[in-house]
């Protein structure tokens, strides 16, 4: 599912005005390596804020909203697969450094489920669940660090077995490393992951403080 920039953007730069500091120092934070593939767990709007913080933190990437193995085994350049309804990319890894096929040894998922945004891709709640872990094995064979991130707060989340929380479960607690906002861990259950599977996790307050934790990830 794809979303107008403009409008995260926007978002997020309020967001800014009332940044808090993050509560993750650069001495605990795990090292992750590029390229990096990020992707929607989910299809909400909040791969859009991964994607820009990536840009903002001056970070290349690969995106694919619904990639297949497939695809992620392809490596940079996403097997040059082009857009189509329902199936957006876009290359912006520094093809210089990383030439088309050189294999990811990151993905960011971005997850929250979104009904619409699922229904946009031909997905449904079980299909989305399926392709995600399929994904998810595949990154675990083939040793790719995962980053689990959750920003979309309460508005992503719901009962347990809900929609969002499948994508949680899907794609959680098989990361390497969990980013999520306060708003998001209100129930503490990103933290009970992390301690159940030991998981390095980091709470920020704004999604924006992400830019300065994927500076530092992958430096």
């Amino acid at each position: 599912m794809k979303y107008s920039k403009a409008v995260v953007l926007s978002g997020l730069f309020l967001g800014l005005l009332l940044m808090a500091a993050s509560s993750g120092r650069a001495a605990d934070l795990p090292k992750a390596k590029l390229p990096v593939m990020t992707t929607s767990a989910g299809q909400s709007q909040d791969a859009t804020t991964i994607n820009i913080v990536c840009e903002e933190a001056a970070i290349g990437y690969d995106y694919c909203d619904v990639p297949t193995v497939e695809i992620l085994t392809a490596g940079v350049g996403l097997a040059g697969k082009q857009p189509a309804e329902g199936f957006h990319v876009e290359v912006h890894t520094d093809l210089a450094k990383y030439p088309k096929g050189t294999p990811y040894k990151t993905v960011i998922f971005a997850i929250g489920a979104s009904l619409k945004g699922m229904g946009a891709s031909g997905l449904t709640v079980d299909t989305e669940e399926a392709r995600l872990k399929a994904l998810v094995a595949a990154c675990k064979q083939k040793k790719v660090f995962l980053i689990g991130v959750h920003v979309g707060g309460k508005s992503t989340r719901g009962a347990q077995g809900s929609d969002n929380e499948k994508m949680i479960d899907a794609v959680a607690p098989e990361s390497n490393f969990l980013i999520v906002t306060k708003e998001s861990n209100f129930d503490g259950r990103f933290t009970k992951i992390s301690k159940a599977k030991n998981i390095p996790l980091i709470e920020v307050e704004f999604a924006l403080d992400l830019v300065d934790i994927f500076k530092k990830v992958f430096q």
